[in-house]
């Protein structure tokens, strides 16, 4: 055992942090399998390999949090991430997750998504404020090498599965506010029709105006970035009056929604992702 405060001051060596990342992302696995665990337990054993303290231990516990807050995905309850990036934890991280691409890719089993044969319920609430933030520096490589809006997009499944649950939301909704035959109008666009709308799902609100809904889905957080197409950027300028942007997020475990409205600029800073070479 190492004393306490042999090590104080000093910087994290890589395989202390490689200890501290592999340890928090077991937590993680646990907690997210809602299996338990001791913090203090495990904040002890740490404490016995590295000779660091509780407290610095827990510091650091924020600051993986942090940086899977901007990868978007989610982060053990209690270490609020804490936003102070340091290249080696960074960089300890992105070891982890090259090694295991399964916890970016796929953070939670197949089996815990919700069951999408029965209508249920979609609880909206206020979009994020809009902040703006840049990327800091330190943070602009392990983003683009894992970039949460590209690992959604590529998720065809989730994003079916998304569509499925407003799809019935939307029908609901309709019928609890006593409009049967408006919900029985409510159409899949893009599995009716295919992909190229500009939107997914064509509803109704009560009074019978038009709602053309795209949907984004992710297993992230409320903040986690996503793509959209150019199709559908100029669809909400075509139709700022009935185009509707619903996003869902923490899919997997609890979903939750917010809706975006025309401009889209004023609640996302959009940005070109993608380059059209012709000859």
């Amino acid at each position: 055992m190492i004393a306490s405060n042999a090590l104080t001051g000093s910087d994290w060596t890589d395989r202390e942090i490689d200890l501290i990342v592999a340890d928090y992302f077991d937590m993680l696995s646990l907690e997210l399998a809602g299996r338990p665990f001791v913090k203090a337990q495990r904040n002890a054993q740490l404490h016995d390999l590295t000779g660091r303290s509780r407290g610095s231990i827990e510091f650091k516990h924020q600051n993986i949090s942090a940086v899977l807050y901007r990868l978007g995905m989610r982060w053990i309850a209690g270490y609020k991430p804490m936003a102070n990036f340091q290249r080696a934890l960074v960089d300890g991280v992105e070891r982890h997750i090259a090694r295991d691409p399964a916890v970016f890719e796929n953070p939670v089993s197949a089996a815990s998504s919700p069951d999408l044969q029965e209508p249920q319920p979609l609880f909206f609430e206020a979009p994020p404020v809009a902040a703006f933030e840049a990327v800091p520096t330190v943070l602009e490589r392990i983003v683009r090498k894992f970039d949460p809006a590209l690992r959604d997009a590529r998720n065809r499944q989730l994003g079916k599965d998304g569509e499925e649950r407003v799809f019935f939301a939307e029908q609901s909704g309709l019928r609890v506010a006593g409009r049967d035959d408006l919900a029985r109008k409510v159409r899949w666009v893009s599995v009716e029709d295919g992909d190229g709308a500009g939107y997914d799902i064509r509803s109704f609100d009560p009074a019978g105006r038009e709602r053309l809904i795209e949907v984004k889905t992710t297993t992230g957080h409320k903040q986690t970035p996503f793509l959209l197409s150019e199709n559908e950027r100029a669809f909400s300028e075509e139709r700022p009056d009935a185009f509707r942007l619903v996003r869902l997020f923490d899919f997997a475990r609890q979903p939750r929604a917010f809706e975006l409205t025309p401009p889209l600029d004023r609640s996302v800073l959009l940005k070109a992702a993608i380059w059209r070479a012709e000859f």
